[in-house]
């Protein structure tokens, strides 16, 4: 699925090590309809559960992606919230220093800025810079379009071999 680039966009938040008070800033300062994005630098604990789950949903927090440990994953569950974490962890969570809030990051390695474009599924997590979204959008509409066509042909009998240009492959292997 994708979406227009005024939605959903990010809001960037940095934790130390076991503490997630940037989360709860994060929370207050999240533009309605935003995704939370959440460097933790670690995975001792789950600094994301029910509680700010909750408090998400109240703020209009559509979802949260997260380098760290989630914890009530049940209860997240039971409330369709979109959350991505890196692992499960019951470990608790101190509200002691919050290093970053609304200011750029790299999280895992990828640059995330505030207002970029989160698309997230089953499959993954993209961020998209802000400056680039509508040209990602339109070539990805367009891939969609075109494999849409494609699974149209092939349930009507039509070969991957013929639809990729591929069928001369058919003699050579």
């Amino acid at each position: 699925m994708f979406r227009r680039p005024n939605g959903p966009s990010c809001l960037v938040s940095s934790c130390s090590p076991g503490d997630n008070l940037a989360i709860h800033i994060g929370l207050e300062r999240a533009p309605h309809g935003s995704v939370l994005v959440v460097s933790t630098g670690d995975f001792v604990a789950g600094y994301w559960g029910e509680v700010l789950t909750v408090a998400a949903e109240a703020a209009g927090i559509v979802g949260l992606v997260i380098d760290g440990g989630a914890r009530d994953i049940a209860a997240m569950a039971a409330r369709r919230f979109p959350f991505f974490a890196r692992g499960i962890s019951i470990r608790g969570t101190i509200k002691a220093s919050a290093p970053s809030v609304g200011k750029p990051q790299l999280i895992t390695g990828v640059p995330v800025a505030p207002g970029d474009l989160v698309v997230a599924d089953d499959d993954g997590i993209v961020i998209v810079p802000a400056a680039q979204a509508e040209r990602v959008l339109t070539v990805g509409e367009a891939r969609s379009a075109k494999e849409a066509s494609m699974m149209e042909k092939l349930a009507q009998g039509a070969t991957t071999l013929e639809l990729m240009g591929l069928a001369e492959w058919r003699t050579r292997a």
